[in-house]
């Protein structure tokens, strides 16, 4: 018999994200965190103190700082504090959240994936963690997908433990 997970298990997902935004500022001086335009962490379903991790797709530096809201539709992303010394204004990053999930959610739950163009305006809110926007601002900013969808990837999926044909 294969070995289920437990009933207690969760797991860390990312649950939202913002792709290759361009960071506007770097402040050495600030306390820390990353502050993002209020637009943005809407879009990605962040929340003002929620952990994330930084990735600078320019100098491949990753962190994991909190995000604090940036005024509305300016198009913020600053990183501050000692974040500074690794990520600078002009370089692209992406902004990644993560949550805990329930086996059962986590096998059902879509993350939002933002797509912005250079000047961190929203082009594209989709699902994909590996997608690309239809969009011509996917191409502009040379994106390319990766892997299979998430609806390939659970239709091709053998079942989960605890479903009826898992045991068969």
């Amino acid at each position: 018999m294969t070995p289920t997970a437990p009933s207690s298990l969760v797991r860390p997902m990312m649950i939202g994200k913002i792709h290759r935004a361009t960071i506007t500022e770097a402040d050495l001086h600030y306390v820390g965190s990353i502050t993002v335009d209020a637009d943005l962490l809407d879009a990605a379903d962040l929340l003002p103190g929620q952990q994330v991790d930084v990735v600078d797709v320019t100098n491949g530096a990753r962190l994991t700082t909190y995000v604090i809201p940036g005024e509305r539709g300016s198009g913020m992303l600053c990183i501050n504090g000692a974040a500074a010394h690794l990520v600078h204004a002009g370089d692209l990053v992406i902004v990644i959240a993560y949550g805990m999930l329930s086996d059962a959610d986590a096998r059902t739950y879509t993350p939002r994936v933002v797509f912005v163009d250079d000047r961190n305006r929203i082009v594209d809110v989709g699902g994909e963690p590996g997608g690309v926007p239809d969009t011509d601002a996917g191409q502009a900013r040379h994106i390319e997908p990766s892997g299979i969808t998430i609806a390939e990837y659970r239709t091709s999926a053998p079942p989960a433990p605890g479903h009826p044909e898992f045991d068969i």
